[in-house]
């Protein structure tokens, strides 16, 4: 049986870690290549690096800094943000990235999914998804949350595996940073269809939201932000409940 992954993730603007509710009113969380360094010394199975701000300013991410994030860790790292061509996966990958997210672009060429795919592999290419839960079901969101589509939500991620992607990082946003615990309601349904691994994303807030989500969500792994920045929970305490709750995790 695979490992379930303890995934921190570091929303960066600015060269600072920041942290919201609902994809506003963020407050800084420290500096990004130290918080980085932390977390791989302290146990986190991978990391996600997310230049926030790359889409909607209409920017790449910057490179330099993600080269010298991936010097100071020894996990898997995955960069997302201000990705819309072949090249910016190339670059990326070879400035020290495991991974690449892909989220605005996609919506906008799904192809370059594939194309990611075919180059570079899938394990290297993941379908970041925001959705939003509305009064009419699941919306596909962009551009950092600030602009909703048309897009259902299970059939995206249907759509994603099919066109290639590895893997999905999935985000409520009508959960992120609410600390009510992840929507492991929407992770069990399209977990029924999904042959690819699921990262769960948005809303945890203590142990047990961590065990629902592989449990009642049958997530992949669970990602969260705020908790661990702000010193409220330890990488190391949380593998240690799951592991004694019967979740294969890495110790």
């Amino acid at each position: 049986m695979i490992a379930k992954r303890i995934i921190p993730c570091l929303d960066v603007k600015n060269g600072r870690v920041v942290k919201g509710t609902n994809f506003v009113n963020l407050k800084d969380a420290g500096d990004a290549i130290e918080l980085a360094g932390r977390y791989s010394d302290e146990g986190a199975d991978e990391l996600v690096f997310l230049d926030i701000s790359a889409s909607i300013e209409k920017r790449k991410t910057f490179i330099e800094f993600v080269r010298e994030t991936a010097k100071t860790v020894s996990i898997p790292f995955t960069v997302g943000g201000g990705i819309s061509e072949l090249s910016d996966i190339e670059a990326l990958l070879k400035a020290g990235a495991d991974k690449v997210s892909l989220n605005t672009s996609i919506v906008k060429n799904p192809s370059l999914i594939t194309e990611s795919a075919k180059n570079f592999g899938s394990q290297a290419t993941v379908a970041a998804i925001d959705v939003n839960k509305l009064s009419d079901g699941y919306r596909i969101y962009i551009k950092g949350g600030k602009e909703a589509t048309d897009i259902e939500g299970i059939s995206w991620c249907k759509r994603v595996e099919e066109l290639g992607a590895g893997e999905i990082l999935l985000t409520a946003m009508h959960c992120d940073g609410t600390r009510a615990g992840y929507d492991t309601e929407f992770l069990n349904e399209i977990s029924k269809f999904l042959k690819i691994p699921v990262i769960a994303s948005g809303g945890a807030g203590n142990y047990q939201h961590f065990l629902d989500a592989f449990v009642l969500g049958h997530a992949d792994a669970c990602l969260a932000a705020g908790l661990f920045h702000y010193g409220e929970m330890k990488i190391k305490d949380l593998k240690v409940y799951l592991s004694e709750q019967g979740i294969n995790i890495r110790l």
